[in-house]
């Protein structure tokens, strides 16, 4: 199955900023209620992010691993994709 493009790039710039939220509100106020609602969709978005990597027919292994790391691995993962595509 073949993901489209524009799906795995929107969900690893969310799974980046939730995670780059969650930690700034770490650092800051920590508000429990923040947490309990950026937990939860930056998980989602890593799951979504690692099973599109995985799932796309365009990908090859190094990007399925990539995929893994949290936070950036998704863009990484984009990025290496696309660049196949291109070429």
């Amino acid at each position: 199955m073949t993901v489209r493009p524009g799906r795995l790039r929107i969900a690893a710039h969310a799974e980046l900023v939730s995670l780059v939220a969650m930690l700034a509100n770490l650092a800051t106020v920590h508000l429990e209620a923040v947490s309990a609602v950026l937990g939860p969709a930056h998980g989602c978005a890593y799951l979504f992010v690692v099973a599109a990597a995985w799932r796309d027919k365009r990908a090859d292994a190094a990007a399925g691993f990539l995929a893994l790391v949290p936070g950036i691995g998704g863009l990484l993962a984009w990025r290496r994709i696309a660049r196949e595509r291109t070429c």
